[in-house]
């Protein structure tokens, strides 16, 4: 287990929390603190860091994100550069238990329809970190139980989200 991204992950959850429901994706840029006390001081200091911890990671949220259709067309068209140790992804979702989730229909259309009626759905709040480690944890956040000790926290939670995350930082 990866003590130094879970609690990152937990913290960009929070941070996101903070600012409600039905917002759109948030896209994290994971830059090791010290790294970006050295390149960026201004921007450090605007996040209020003074001083690094060795091996710190800091997220630099990457502001409005250009149109797309899915996720995975947003996320296909990212390349991160070396200095980018990681990528964090914050997104809002409907989600279904894994036995009523065999009944959605194939159609995208017809899908979002489908979880949108569905009596069983949850809004969800994913929270996705990759590191180019291979490193990975996620934490979600139901909206019926909007608390922080109600997330839940785990590696293997979304790993589709994860592999794609994953994607943006192939060489």
């Amino acid at each position: 287990m990866n003590t130094r991204l879970s609690r990152l992950t937990l913290d960009i959850e929070r941070h996101v929390a903070g600012s409600g429901w039905d917002q759109p994706p948030h896209l994290f840029a994971l830059v090791e603190t010290a790294d970006l006390l050295r390149r960026e001081p201004q921007l450090a200091e605007g996040l209020g860091i003074a001083a690094a911890e060795p091996g710190s990671l800091t997220p630099v949220d990457q502001g409005d994100l250009p149109e797309h259709r899915s996720l995975d067309e947003l996320l296909g068209g990212i390349v991160w550069p070396p200095e980018v140790l990681g990528t964090a992804l914050a997104v809002e979702r409907l989600m279904v238990p894994p036995a009523a989730e065999r009944e959605m229909p194939q159609d995208e259309g017809e899908a979002l329809a489908w979880l949108a009626e569905h009596p069983e759905r949850q809004e969800v709040r994913i929270v996705v970190a990759v590191l180019r480690d291979g490193s990975r944890e996620a934490a979600l956040r139901l909206r019926a139980h909007d608390d922080e000790q109600s997330v839940l926290t785990g590696p293997d939670l979304v790993p589709g989200l994860a592999e794609a995350l994953s994607g943006t930082l192939a060489d």
